[in-house]
């Protein structure tokens, strides 16, 4: 059984920065990909970013290109996104999920390749 743990989220003011961790534990870490995904209110749950099991290949929806990095951090099993730039339209709950299989780069922007999910995390953009 996997477990993924967010942290990081609040309250911040237009043109802040926060950085969300997921801690990840019960499986062999590089065992999987890792992907972030939102859901704003009144709103379906969308890709933020996604990165392999190695950290070779990341990528961002393009809304948030240029603002976010996705990173990870094997030896302590942590997933980072870094949001600069933030704007009311990034309020949301944010999500890390895992998924255990090898699946490309394009089908992991999506939420079907996912197989375990955290609780989420606010994010609040204050104008």
């Amino acid at each position: 059984q996997v477990r993924l743990v967010e942290s990081g989220g609040g309250l911040v003011q237009e043109g802040d920065s926060l950085t969300l961790s997921c801690a990840v534990s019960g499986r062999t870490f590089t065992s999987y990909a890792v992907g972030w995904f939102r859901q704003a209110p009144g709103k379906e749950r969308a890709f933020v970013a996604a990165i392999t099991r190695r950290g070779g290949t990341t990528a961002y929806a393009d809304s948030v290109k240029g603002r976010f990095t996705i990173s990870r951090e094997n030896g302590d099993n942590t997933v980072f996104l870094q949001m600069n730039g933030l704007t009311p339209e990034d309020t949301a709950v944010y999500y890390c999920a895992s998924s255990s299989l090898t699946y490309p780069m394009p089908y992991l922007q999506t939420s079907r390749p996912y197989d375990y999910w955290g609780q989420g995390t606010q994010v609040t953009v204050s104008s």
